[in-house]
């Protein structure tokens, strides 16, 4: 007589956040018929792309390859769309498969511990509750939790004041004099939306960032009714761009050729769009290509040129009252300060508490600079699946792919927990170690250690960035690797097939 193999009860799983990397996760599992719950601390999903409402928001990644591969939007109104455009699209596709009436809106995650006996995490939150699941999926990005800059005086400023990522729009910037600190993504989509209607703008640049133009369109009627009746021309321009965009990558890590060519297209762009000599010296890069983010605008420089804008290179050494004061002793009189300064990126998953094993903290952890296999597993967390986490972010590429592989791979963990019995994983020490060895010596051949940026933490160490192709990703990330985890088993109610 043959006996029936005992089943366990699934496993289950909290995910934080619900930006793409959240979505991600909650369909990928919750297709495969695993229960989840999501977190959120805001009222509505979207994650940066909620977040993010400055004049000009958008991203440089085009809309074909910026969206989930199963789930293409034919109805993108431009080729590089805005953020309107894009949180709808999250929207929508959380509404689509489920995830919204999965999620607890307005909960902010606090802390979690895991309890061992239990193979269990329980996570603590803002408004005193206590959620449990066997595996804790944090999805809140790099780029969640504005960096302010620390200036002296930056709280005597007497005029309005905001950083881009919480833009006040009850602030109505027509004729005002506007400094705009930092030149980073933001600011080379926020500066060609502000400037025309403001009295004067002073961009306060510490380094001049690489930018090449961007070769936007409107997609017309016509366009939208190719996509939905032949899916194939969409498909095309997905897989043009992510040509592109891996070539790119080669060129800022083992091509330099690339690089170099890169770095004419950027030069050369600034050459014809800038005619002043003076201006243009400040707006040369004195660093190479690829080694800070290489922006996207056709509109950025020649915003710069104009009568209104002016472009100051000497250091910051306070803030006044009245405004903004330089190492050259000048005063820089405005209204309105944006802080256009970015995100604490190095800082994963702060301000959260995450405990592990034996009382072990996960900032302890990564004193020296956060670290995971695969950018989603760290030794003595377990069941602990990351997404966006160290070393996965992209010099050029969508990070939406990147974040689909992580889901699958959870996915098939989530699995392996499933007919392994009542217990947890945890990546072996060893392996996790190999990774990062491999990681950060392959980051020393690029150009990501030759000059400071977010994708390095504040000792150097490269925590943000993927040092290969998506493709390389996409295969390390396609099976997951049972061996290069221990399953410890709990005790657990059986139930007999």
């Amino acid at each position: 007589m043959n006996q029936r193999q005992p089943t366990y009860r699934k496993p289950t799983a909290l995910i934080i956040g619900t930006g793409f990397g959240g979505i991600a996760a909650a369909i990928e599992i919750g297709t495969a018929g695993y229960d989840y719950t999501v977190l959120e601390k805001a009222d509505d999903v979207g994650g940066v792309w909620r977040e993010n409402t400055y004049p000009g928001a958008g991203c440089d990644i085009p809309s074909p390859l910026y969206s989930f591969s199963y789930d293409p939007n034919p109805e993108w109104p431009k080729r590089f769309s805005l953020q309107p455009d894009i949180l709808a699209y999250l929207q929508r596709t959380a509404t689509k498969h489920g995830v919204r009436e999965r999620t607890h809106f307005g909960v902010e995650v606090t802390s979690a511990e895991f309890d061992a006996a239990a193979g269990q995490w329980r996570v603590h939150t803002s408004t005193g509750e206590t959620f449990s699941a066997d595996v804790l999926v944090p999805a809140v990005g790099q780029l969640s939790r504005p960096a302010m800059p620390r200036i002296p005086g930056i709280d005597t400023f007497t005029g309005h004041s905001f950083h881009s990522a919480r833009w006040d729009h009850s602030r109505d910037l027509t004729g005002d004099r506007v400094a705009v600190i930092g030149t980073g993504a933001s600011a080379v989509q926020l500066v060609p939306q502000i400037q025309p209607r403001v009295s004067h703008l002073s961009l306060f640049q510490r380094s001049a960032p690489f930018v090449l133009p961007r070769p936007d369109r409107t997609y017309t009627r016509a366009h939208h009714a190719a996509f939905r009746r032949l899916p194939t021309t969409q498909l095309l321009g997905r897989g043009t761009v992510w040509a592109l965009a891996e070539a790119m990558t080669l060129g800022f890590t083992t091509v330099p050729a690339l690089g170099a060519a890169i770095r004419q297209t950027c030069l050369t762009h600034l050459r014809m769009t800038v005619r002043d000599k003076t201006l243009r010296a400040k707006l040369t890069p004195g660093y190479p290509v690829g080694c800070k983010r290489v922006l996207f605008s056709s509109n950025y420089l020649p915003a710069l040129t104009q009568r209104n804008v002016e472009v100051v290179t000497d250091a910051i050494t306070e803030i006044t009252p009245r405004g903004v004061r330089t190492a050259d002793g000048a005063e820089h009189e405005v209204d309105t300060i944006i802080y256009g300064t970015g995100f604490t990126a190095t800082e994963f998953l702060a301000p959260m508490t995450i405990t592990g094993l034996d009382g072990q903290q996960l900032s302890e952890h990564w004193r020296d600079g956060a670290r995971a296999y695969l950018g989603m597993t760290v030794p003595g967390f377990p069941n602990l699946f990351l997404m966006y986490g160290p070393n996965t972010n992209l010099g050029a590429g969508s990070i939406v792919y990147m974040q689909e592989c992580q889901a699958r791979y959870l996915r098939q963990a989530m699995r392996r927990l499933e007919v392994g019995g009542p217990g947890y994983l945890d990546v072996r020490p060893e392996v996790e170690e190999r990774f990062d060895a491999e990681i950060q010596g392959r980051v020393q051949g690029g150009v990501w250690t030759l000059c400071d940026s977010w994708y390095r933490n504040p000792s150097g160490r490269v925590t943000a960035n993927w040092p290969g192709r998506v493709a390389e990703y996409r295969d390390r990330t396609e099976v997951f690797d049972a061996d290069s985890y221990r399953h410890v088993s709990v005790d657990a109610p059986v139930a007999v097939a």
